[in-house]
């Protein structure tokens, strides 16, 4: 697009801001929401300070997985790790380390890097998604320097409920179904479900290469099973609890670097990676006792697994392992972990919260052939948090956190032989403060100020990444000072109006940097993550949403992101766009009927920290959807309709014009 200013501003003049909760639809979703499983600041108007995507809003952009579904927010960014056929999100600048996920407020990321691929988790068991930008409850935990994202599961309402999905999707199919009732002092949920693709297209204007031809992108099959359930018991209107599980298996390719960036090692070593295993099994325990008016218990209790296989071939056709850079990579990790949150609502117009959080990551790896090494962490955190009225329409609400992460283990194999790392520990505190003023009841305004911490993960400090980095065991703690002010607004019941600008002042910054020397023996470009020093993050949001008559209503969001590496700005900050912008339209010439059209702009980014492009590009996706009978509907669309060539990360093409069509049954 050669003139993306001109857009931005014809799409924000045309199209008013972005609020998906105001659907008949969501309202009819929200009252699935699993509350046991969300984290709120108790007290204030939690959608001041976070963004939430309903089961409603999801289905109605066919958002299959967790990743792509964040991308409708305005402040939340897709990026994908390329190497590693990955999926991950950017918030307001911030990785998923630094904005850890949850489900249900168990967090949920493989405990060696902290990373988890959005693409491996799909959709189709969530009542809502909670994203807190910047400014989060200190009772979800360590970590949350840029913020948290909370998936919450569905909880049933009626006796009997199902909902069931079959749908086809260019190289693949999906199929999911839930089962839920309710029965008063007893419920619980079933859900199970699979998203399955043997390839995806590439646009026609992709020119091929000598690793990939076109067409069908190679080796970019996936096929991802999960099984997830739930039981719930509610004894008196004081307590509840409920147990859950869930097990996920994937299996995945890695397609092959495609670019022209010589510095990139990739150029001159392709990956012929394979994943015969992307496992997770997860059971956990959550519980409400409330003492009497005033006092209120909440608990966390979890163990999660996560194992996977990756395969290293000789070359592109995948059937032999006979050359240095080939083995085979087992991953066998775990988090055992708990949490309890103390509540009191005593003095009048306070409510106040304590929390202490448990947590142990275990990292278990090894090559066939080798011996096993083990990585572990202890992490330990205790926080507060108050909020007080200091009027009807004025309030305050501060945190404050202490954490600690200290290692129990730390083995390498070097040389053919394990060795003991020295112990290491690291503790930071965590302190914010916000005030909330409603000016009337459809006008709020906040302003809040945030220090958030992140401790280096188990990788960061230790891995060789296939003797392509350099470890760096002294890494320290990074931090951040998060400053948001926004703004929501409803004006005549209908046009609704978020707008926030937000400057975030990042010390230690962990940042991988490419090029630090070269392998003697290899000639292999070698990188490592260092604390680069400074750096400052800044921009706006602005979100409308407008029904324009009965049957038609325009959304969309735009961000403005600039981050600066302040200490060294040879060194670029990559993956997230400067400017973004999101719209979308929807036409309902009947009531069983509506068509949907809508549009996406990032601009350019940086796939490498020194400076290799990944180009600006704009998809415009379209859906129509008819309900047939009570219960039963179908839809179907194109998405990437005019078959644009695009990257999120330079060398590693996405999918070009494809197709999806699903039958819908609901009971």
């Amino acid at each position: 697009m050669k003139k993306p200013l001109l857009f931005i501003t014809t799409v924000l003049t045309t199209l008013t801001l972005f609020h998906l909760n105001t659907h008949a639809q969501e309202r009819d979703t929200s009252k699935h929401v699993f509350q046991l499983g969300q984290v709120n600041i108790i007290g204030t108007k939690d959608s001041l300070r976070s963004d939430k995507l309903s089961s409603g809003t999801i289905n109605r952009y066919n958002r299959l997985t967790v990743s792509s579904a964040l991308n409708l927010l305005p402040g939340v960014t897709l990026t994908a790790v390329g190497p590693r056929n990955e999926s991950a999100v950017s918030i307001r600048g911030f990785d998923v380390r630094s904005v850890p996920i949850y489900l249900d407020g168990v967090p949920l990321y493989v405990p060696y890097d902290g990373y988890v691929d959005l693409a491996r988790f799909n959709t189709f068991n969530l009542s809502e998604i909670q994203v807190a930008k910047g400014y989060s409850s200190v009772l979800y935990g360590p970590n949350a320097e840029g913020g948290a994202i909370n998936l919450i599961s569905r909880k049933p309402v009626k006796p009997f409920e199902l909902s069931a999905i079959a749908g086809w999707l260019s190289g693949g199919y999906g199929l999911n179904t839930n089962i839920g009732s309710n029965l008063g002092k007893v419920y619980y949920e079933i859900s199970a479900s699979q998203l399955k693709r043997n390839w995806y297209p590439l646009s026609h204007d992709f020119v091929p290469t000598k690793n990939e031809d076109g067409g069908h992108r190679d080796n970019s099959y996936n096929n991802d099973i999960a099984v997830s359930g739930k039981v719930g018991f509610t004894p008196t209107a004081n307590q509840e609890y409920a147990v859950g599980y869930s097990y996920q298996h994937g299996t995945k390719g890695t397609p092959v670097y495609t670019g022209d960036d010589a510095a990139n090692p990739l150029f001159k070593s392709p990956r012929y990676w394979k994943w015969p295993n992307w496992d997770t099994q997860s059971l956990y325990l959550i519980s409400n006792n409330r003492i009497n008016s005033t006092n209120l218990i909440k608990t966390r209790w979890y163990y999660d697994q996560f194992r996977n296989n990756l395969q290293s071939f000789d070359n592109a056709s995948y059937n032999s392992m006979t050359k240095p850079y080939a083995f085979t990579s087992i991953y066998n990790d775990y988090t055992l972990g708990s949490s309890i949150v103390f509540e009191n609502t005593d003095l009048k117009n306070n409510s106040f919260s304590v929390a202490g959080h448990f947590k142990q990551d275990v990292h278990r790896e090894h090559n066939v052939g080798e011996p096993i090494r083990r990585d572990a962490d202890n992490n330990f955190t205790i926080g507060a948090e108050d909020t007080y009225h200091l009027t009807s329409a004025l309030k305050a609400n501060a945190g404050v956190s202490y954490m600690n992460r200290h290692s129990i283990d730390a083995q390498q194999y070097t040389n053919n032989v394990v060795s003991q790392l020295p112990a290491n520990s690291n503790s930071a505190w965590n302190l914010q403060g916000l005030l909330q003023y409603d000016i009337d009841t459809t006008n709020a305004i906040t302003l809040s100020v945030a220090r958030k911490t992140r401790f280096a993960t188990i990788k960061d400090r230790y891995s060789y990444k296939f003797g392509t980095f350099i470890p760096n065991p002294d890494l320290k703690a990074e931090n951040a000072l998060n400053y948001d002010l926004s703004y929501h607004t409803l004006f005549v019941g209908k046009l609704s109006v978020q707008a926030s600008l937000f400057y975030s002042k990042i010390g230690n910054l962990i940042q991988t940097v490419n090029n630090v020397q070269v392998d003697p023996k290899t000639g292999t470009n070698l990188s490592q993550v260092q604390n680069v020093g400074r750096a400052e993050y800044y921009g706006t949001e602005l979100a409308i949403g407008y029904p324009i008559a009965d049957q038609v209503r325009i959304d969309a969001n735009y961000t403005y992101l600039k981050r600066k590496n302040l200490s060294s700005p040879s060194i670029y900050l990559t993956d997230v766009p400067q400017n973004k912008v999101f719209g979308s339209i929807q036409y309902t010439p009947i009531k069983k009927l509506y068509v949907m059209a809508s549009e996406e702009y990032n601009s350019k980014r940086y796939s490498t920290s020194y400076g290799t492009v990944s180009g600006e590009f704009a998809l415009t996706n379209v859906k129509a959807h008819l309900t047939l009978v009570k219960g039963f509907s179908i839809e179907g669309g194109v998405n990437n309709l005019f078959d644009k060539n695009y990257t999120l990360v330079e060398g590693f093409p996405e999918a070009g014009r494809n197709y999806f069509a699903n039958v819908i049954f609901s009971y």
